[in-house]
């Protein structure tokens, strides 16, 4: 089994949880950890991260209740099925759609601060 690439930093104001739940929910809604696919047991990824098994429980918990893994006593933590109505994020497409709206804006002239002010706005963060 291949872990995850998760990484949890621990001067953000983001619970260490959280990361973890929402880095492994975009693995799975992106097909980098496919249906089917072992996760690390709870003890070994806390540990590969420096972080307490509870931390990391919760965060699988939270992936359970949205039917991302299933645990199973003996066949370990694995990917679910996505459950209906979850798209698969097309990230080939999405980089596609980023490289022409950087290249169409840097046409009018936007440096990187404008086509990052200018993305957060339509994300209505700005």
């Amino acid at each position: 089994m291949t872990a995850p690439s998760v990484r949890v930093d621990t001067t953000s104001s983001v619970p260490p949880y959280e990361q973890i739940r929402a880095q492994l929910a975009a693995l799975i809604t992106t097909g980098r950890l496919t249906e089917g696919e072992r996760l690390p047991p709870v003890r070994q990824l806390a540990a590969d991260l420096g972080l307490a098994a509870g931390t990391v429980a919760r965060a699988y918990r939270e992936l359970e209740a949205a039917a991302l893994i299933r645990t199973r006593r003996g066949a370990g933590t694995r990917v679910a099925p996505l459950p209906a109505g979850t798209a698969r994020l097309d990230t080939v497409r999405l980089a596609t759609l980023a490289r022409e709206f950087t290249s169409a804006a840097r046409g009018l002239g936007a440096d990187d601060t404008a086509v990052l002010d200018a993305v957060r706005k339509a994300l209505g963060t700005a």
